[in-house]
């Protein structure tokens, strides 16, 4: 493929929140793939992650995908398990300091990390690295040289450090070495490519660059994606929200769950997480804004694209047919009263305050029953907190259960 058709390709989804910051990144990267062709080596791309959790979701594979381009385009991607950098927790999107995971739970969860990347990665052409290898090695004085590059100002400036430090909350110093403890990883791995989030933006731009350049290195450029928003349509995915979509799941479940997304959503879920040309993608919108494709089967067509991906063509065409039978075949009617769901509500409490049941008892009877369902899923605990969806209870009772505004 030309190089300017590669740039296009992996430059789909970026965002930098400047479009100054965008040309610079999109010029590096066209100039740096002529330099390679000319050297006639592949460029080296990483991309961190930090095990602080056992399974991963679709928003983690927005980075993958994008890893899964270059590696078609034939250079070196390298899966950089962060088990150091996991010690500490990357503060960029959080305003309360992170847990300190223990070394046990760091590995348990490393060890699932690679196994779900290769999902989407090619495991023949992935190398897994883990940053342990170099950062256990640092002494105090190598340490201190890699802060001098650094200011308090700049950490402060950062928009959890702020808020945390306006509120009057603490702001931890070993917080402020994760950006720089990133930046040697990139210096370490002589990459010429570090793909992100967008809430990587200062660990990649600023850090890494900012490190590779102070030991002599070639800066690597900043392949910032855009966050994916959950099926709420509205938070980032994220498990603990209740609005992801799993890996480890089933090709009907994933199905189902794409098609729960809001429909302003598509557009960027057609860029972050299919495999889809910017031109396929360009397609589709266009279909959509003219009104000659129904939003639903858009949406359709990108929920067994993501399907497919992870499941196969076969299994991916089954969810898409269950699909069909339990809701626009009418198990599930289109139309419903809504419930707003109040904070740390049990199931028990939904049941009977939505009027889906006659009393307690006879909630925990139906649950016991196998009779009550969230999203067509089994309700099994009764002090469980339910998620938004259609809860269903028996064959004929439903409601859609939304958050509170």
């Amino acid at each position: 493929m030309r190089i300017e058709d590669q740039v296009a390709v992996l430059m789909q989804g970026t965002e930098y929140g400047d479009e100054e910051v965008k040309k610079v990144m999109r010029t590096e990267l066209h100039d740096r793939l002529v330099q390679a062709e000319k050297e006639n080596r592949p460029l080296r791309i990483y991309c961190g992650y930090d095990p602080t959790k056992a399974d991963l979701h679709l928003g983690h594979t927005v980075t993958m995908r994008k890893l899964q381009q270059f590696q078609e385009f034939g250079h070196e991607v390298t899966f950089l398990i962060g088990d150091y950098t996991a010690l500490i927790g990357d503060p960029s999107d959080k305003d309360v300091t992170r847990p300190i995971l223990k070394e046990e739970e760091i590995r348990a969860n490393a060890n699932t990390y690679a196994e779900q990347a290769f999902r989407i990665l090619d495991p023949k052409k992935t190398i897994i690295r883990y940053n342990s290898e170099w950062l256990s090695k640092l002494n105090f004085a190598e340490i201190i040289r890699l802060t001098q590059n650094f200011t308090v100002q700049q950490f402060l400036s950062r928009e959890k450090f702020k808020l945390r430090w306006e509120r009057g909350d603490a702001v931890y110093l070993h917080e402020t070495l994760y950006a720089v403890m990133q930046g040697y990883d990139a210096y370490s791995l002589k990459a010429d490519v570090q793909v992100g989030g967008t809430d990587q933006f200062f660990n990649i731009v600023t850090a890494a660059r900012k490190v590779m350049t102070a030991l002599g290195a070639q800066p690597n450029i900043a392949i910032c994606l855009s966050i994916l928003p959950g099926t709420d349509g509205v938070e980032k995915m994220s498990k603990s929200l209740g609005n992801h979509v799993p890996i480890n799941t089933t090709p009907e479940d994933m199905y189902g769950k794409m098609m729960s997304i809001p429909d302003n959503c598509m557009p960027v879920y057609f860029r972050l997480v299919t495999r889809w040309t910017p031109e396929k993608v360009a397609e589709m919108e266009k279909a959509m804004q003219a009104g000659s494709l129904h939003p639903r089967d858009a949406k359709m067509a990108l929920a067994s694209e993501v399907t497919e991906a992870f499941y196969g063509e076969e299994k991916a065409k089954a969810a898409e047919q269950d699909f069909v039978v339990k809701f626009q075949q009418k198990s599930i009617p289109d139309e419903m009263d809504e419930f707003v769901l109040t904070p740390g509500q049990k199931c028990l409490d939904v049941l009977v305050d939505a009027g889906m049941v006659k009393s307690r008892t006879d909630g925990r009877n139906m649950i016991t029953q196998n009779a009550v369902k969230l999203n067509e899923e089994l309700v099994t605990d009764w002090n469980a907190e339910l998620s938004e969806g259609v809860l269903q209870v028996g064959k004929r009772k439903f409601v859609r259960l939304v958050k509170a505004k």
